[in-house]
């Protein structure tokens, strides 16, 4: 069975398009999934930067305290074989949320090493599936900063197997937004 990692990032809460997005993927996927509300997540401070970069022989019990959340999180990500990333768009980038999310599952040798030639991903081979909701920023496009750096810090960890499903214009007409994106969820290979 299929286990799949649906991250929800929007602060919208049951408004969101995301949400509703990744949760038509979900079903359209189908498996064991485990969702994770990244708005309750807690972003990282000067003492989570120590803890991750002392080594783990060394950290205190405060500094594994401080990484618990973050073990977690790396967990689920690596026991999933997809990932439905709900990715709303604000002022062209992604939410905070997500961001953190990203924060917490970024880690040295944990999801990356560096390497003689550079950064090494550790993730491993996911398939990433981001649902992507815009009121007007259309994927792509000049003023999509989140698709790019999405990419990047997927790649980062190791993560290459993208796919975008696009609701865009949701500002205008959210239906016709969500029901455009039905076409592209019918044609993702399961």
């Amino acid at each position: 069975m299929t286990k799949i990692l649906r991250i929800d990032t929007s602060i919208k809460g049951p408004y969101s398009v995301s949400k509703k997005l990744a949760e038509k993927i979900t079903a359209k996927i189908g498996g064991d999934v485990t969702v994770r509300d990244a708005t309750a997540l807690p972003v990282i401070d000067g003492a989570w930067i120590a803890a991750a970069y002392t080594p783990a022989a060394d950290r205190t019990p405060e500094q594994k305290a401080a990484l618990a959340l973050s073990d977690e999180l790396i967990a689920e990500l690596k026991a999933a074989d997809v990932v439905v990333l709900g990715s709303g768009v604000y002022n062209f980038g992604v939410t905070g949320p997500l961001k953190t999310w990203i924060d917490q599952i970024c880690r040295v040798g944990e999801t990356f090493k560096y390497g003689e030639n550079g950064p090494v991903g550790l993730v491993g081979n996911k398939r990433v599936i981001v649902a992507y909701a815009s009121g007007g920023v259309p994927v792509g496009s000049a003023y999509d900063l989140a698709t790019p750096y999405i990419r990047q810090v997927l790649g980062f960890i190791g993560i290459t197997d993208i796919t975008v499903v696009a609701t865009q214009g949701v500002n205008v007409d959210e239906a016709a937004a969500l029901a455009n994106a039905d076409a592209q969820i019918a044609a993702l290979a399961a």
